[in-house]
């Protein structure tokens, strides 16, 4: 199968020998999400931040492949200036990204209105609610519409609207044929919107693949993705 992005991390930490992951491997696909799932503390962000190339310790092989374009990283914790607007934020991505002022206008505004923040476009993030300020991360991730996304706990701070739309921003991006590598631990959600998983178990892979296959693993043909995890993660 065709892919946008190949990873192969021998081990990566953040202390000198110290790793916190080993012999994880992965690719993301056009049009496809993949879960990453495990517990807090499994290695799951340790694995996109190694991805990133922002992680200090790696021994690992990360492509890109060629025509794959830019990609948006959306992560755990949201990360803004305290000077800037929510707009000006969305300006200063457009121009990291070399969108042009009308895109910017356009995509902008569709997203706006898409997460319903269209009222606090000149407000400044610190008065955010943390759910707010997990949109304007998502809102700035869309922004341009790379072919690759890679998203580290996108669900935490979202109330039920806010998640219906991400969802919603998400099969539009993966009907166009963009990729998807996200990581979880609401396996409820994944269960429904992933179409494979790598679940990951003290820094290391426990079980891969679709659903199907992650209960042929755990020997539980018709068990959820959590009772499956119950089974296969340590």
């Amino acid at each position: 199968m065709e892919t946008l992005l190949e990873a192969d991390i021998n081990e990566a930490g953040y202390e000198l020998g110290d790793p916190k992951i080993h012999d994880i491997s992965l690719a993301v696909c056009p049009g496809k999400l993949t879960g990453l799932i495990g517990a807090n503390g499994a290695g799951k962000s340790t694995i996109l931040k190694t991805i990133l190339g922002i992680i200090p310790y790696a021994e690992a092989s990360v492509r890109f492949m060629s025509g794959s374009g830019q990609y948006a990283y959306i992560p755990e914790h949201p990360v803004f200036y305290e000077n800037l607007t929510l707009w000006e934020h969305l300006d200063l991505a457009a121009a990291v990204y070399g969108l042009k002022q009308d895109d910017l206008e356009t995509e902008g505004e569709r997203l706006l209105q898409k997460f319903r923040m269209a009222d606090v476009r000149h407000h400044l993030p610190g008065g955010f609610s943390k759910g707010m300020r997990q949109k304007m991360m998502l809102m700035i991730g869309f922004l341009n519409r790379p072919n690759i996304y890679i998203v580290d706990e996108p669900f935490i701070g979202l109330d039920p609207r806010a998640m219906k739309d991400f969802l919603g921003l998400l099969e539009e991006e993966r009907q166009r044929g963009a990729g998807i590598l996200m990581s979880t631990h609401v396996l409820d959600t994944a269960e429904r919107i992933c179409d494979d998983f790598i679940m990951i178990s003290q820094g290391r892979i426990a079980a891969r693949g679709t659903l199907d296959e992650i209960r042929s693993a755990a020997s539980r043909p018709k068990a959820s993705l959590f009772d499956c995890f119950d089974v296969l993660a340590e």
